[in-house]
């Protein structure tokens, strides 16, 4: 087996491709030790003691750098991690695969209550964040989540390698701000949540 790795526009973050699907469905973030425990592969890339951010998508793992961290001495150490795990088939989660359970994020809530009123502007907020967004952000080796939609602003959050990026602010002002204001003249603004 094999690990490829890319940069990602945040210089602390990594992203760590191993050739197969790593979440079968959705995505997951590990913003701490704690957090990680509900994730075998998880907790073991936080026990380097150099990790503060573990990012599971579809088929790569984002892994975030400590503050003065160096990649020279960690990257080496999360491929020997991925690479036991995937090679022995371990479960992703602890209590089996992540199709059989529920693994609750703390981002996975809205901001703001969706009104019944604005269903089919948030309808086609939700369709360009899939088919535009998400896609780009993946790339990137992120993710990005939908936190509510009220009085022409739209709330989101980025996740992995995009939330601690130095160009998130850019990327949600000139990238998805733009690209949201063209498509649907209701969005006003966009703000991180």
């Amino acid at each position: 087996m094999f690990i490829e790795t890319e940069t990602t526009p945040n210089p602390s973050s990594l992203k760590f491709m191993p050739g197969q699907t790593v979440m079968p469905s959705g995505t997951r973030e590990f913003a701490s030790p704690e957090a990680a425990e509900a994730s075998p592969l998880a907790q073991a890339i936080f026990d380097t003691g150099e990790v503060v951010n573990v990012f599971f998508g579809w088929d790569f793992v984002t892994v975030t750098a400590a503050p003065g961290s160096q990649w020279s001495a960690l990257k080496p150490q999360v491929v020997s991690i991925l690479l036991d795990h995937f090679v022995s088939e371990a479960p992703l989660f602890s209590g089996g695969s992540a199709d059989g359970i529920n693994v609750p994020s703390e981002t996975d809530t809205l901001v703001v209550e969706d009104r019944e009123e604005d269903a089919e502007t948030v309808a086609a907020i939700n369709e360009l964040l899939e088919t535009r967004v998400r896609p780009a952000v993946a790339g990137d080796g992120g993710d990005i989540a939908y936190r509510g939609f009220s009085d022409g602003v739209v709330y989101l959050t980025l996740q992995g390698a995009c939330a601690g990026c130095p160009s998130s602010t850019a990327t949600l002002k000139q990238g998805i701000e733009s690209l949201l204001k063209h498509y649907v003249p209701e969005v006003v603004e966009v703000r991180a949540a």
